[in-house]
């Protein structure tokens, strides 16, 4: 596990998903009484689901902050000086860690206080093992692709991890952070077994990705999926006319019938693509980037999840009602602070 702390010795337990039984979205913990704001522990996050997640096992017994704009290259983002105050005020700060945010670890170590607890929630739910590399994420460069989000198997380990850790530093309210995390638990499984249910409809051999950016691989592996490329590349910069030339013949040979763009970054280069193919060009697809607006019912991880994955069924030629009917209220109020 990943965690510079000098006070937590954090345990994962265990990082199996879990099916349980929840008789309402709000139960006796997930309505308890809001403690007052000095007695909450304030907690920074970086990229908008990292945050949701957070909020959601939170609930109101902590003050949740994010740092990376929605909308913005989490890749690339520099923080603003105006985040290291939020950074030198927090008790604990989670970032997605597998070097996505290099620049925000640094200036939290750099202006952390005593006693407060920087975690690298992806480095920790990932054997290095396991990790992916890959034409946007080269081994020679060191950076594998930190994506795990993407697949609701690593985003209920994400949501262990902090439960575990919010038990930790507030263990007066362990029951209520352990009956947030079965709920959010009880969604992811419940998301996982629907996507593959709808899944099974797409025709046989259409399970593949061609995508603006790399965001993929995880899920794709858990899921049986193929990811044949992405138009982002390493260095998140157009790919040159020899790439597009080679996803062209990739995308006619094993005859995709939807590449996927990004919602936030128009790409010309997908579009050139559809034209060159005849594969429709869908333009909306999101890796971090919540649907609507804070305070919006589908904002939170669980909307992104089950937009992405009916935009992507339906645009291989799957059927979706299984997604169409999943809930995404996780039953706990969002009231982190989302920058946009």
């Amino acid at each position: 596990m990943k965690i510079r702390s000098l006070t937590l010795a954090l345990s994962l337990g265990s990082l199996a998903l879990v099916v349980s039984a929840c008789s309402s979205d709000f139960g006796s913990a997930a309505s308890a009484a809001n403690p007052p704001a000095g007695d909450r522990l304030l907690v920074a996050t970086t990229v908008s689901p990292i945050t949701s997640i957070a909020s959601s096992i939170g609930g109101n017994k902590v003050d949740v902050e994010g740092i990376v704009p929605e909308g913005t290259n989490s890749h690339t983002y520099e923080p603003a000086p105006q985040v290291a105050a939020l950074l030198s005020k927090a008790d604990i700060v989670f970032i997605n860690g597998l070097k996505l945010e290099d620049p925000t670890a640094e200036l939290a170590q750099a202006n952390m206080k005593s006693g407060a607890n920087l975690i690298e929630i992806g480095t920790t739910v990932l054997p290095e093992g396991e990790y992916i590399y890959d034409f946007s994420f080269p081994k020679s460069e060191g950076k594998p692709n930190p994506h795990l989000w993407t697949d609701p198997i690593y985003a209920a380990k994400y949501a262990t991890v902090i439960r575990d850790t919010f038990i930790k530093r507030d263990p007066k309210n362990a029951d209520y952070y352990s009956e947030n995390f079965v709920r959010f638990d009880k969604k992811a499984t419940e998301l996982a077994n629907a996507l593959r249910k709808d899944q099974a409809t797409v025709p046989v051999g259409n399970l593949k990705l061609l995508t603006y950016h790399d965001a993929y691989a995880y899920f794709a592996k858990n899921f049986g999926w193929t990811v044949i490329g992405a138009v982002q590349p390493k260095n998140f910069s157009d790919p040159t006319a020899a790439e597009v030339a080679a996803l062209i013949e990739q995308v006619k040979s094993q005859k995709v019938p939807t590449i996927f763009g990004s919602e936030v970054f128009p790409s010309k280069v997908l579009e050139e693509i559809g034209r060159a193919t005849g594969a429709k060009y869908e333009a909306s697809l999101r890796d971090d980037d919540l649907p609507g607006s804070p305070g919006d019912s589908d904002h939170s991880w669980l909307g992104l999840m089950k937009y992405d994955y009916i935009t992507m069924i339906q645009g291989l030629g799957g059927t979706t009602k299984n997604l169409e009917a999943v809930n995404t209220s996780s039953g706990v109020k969002d009231s982190a602070k989302y920058p946009q």
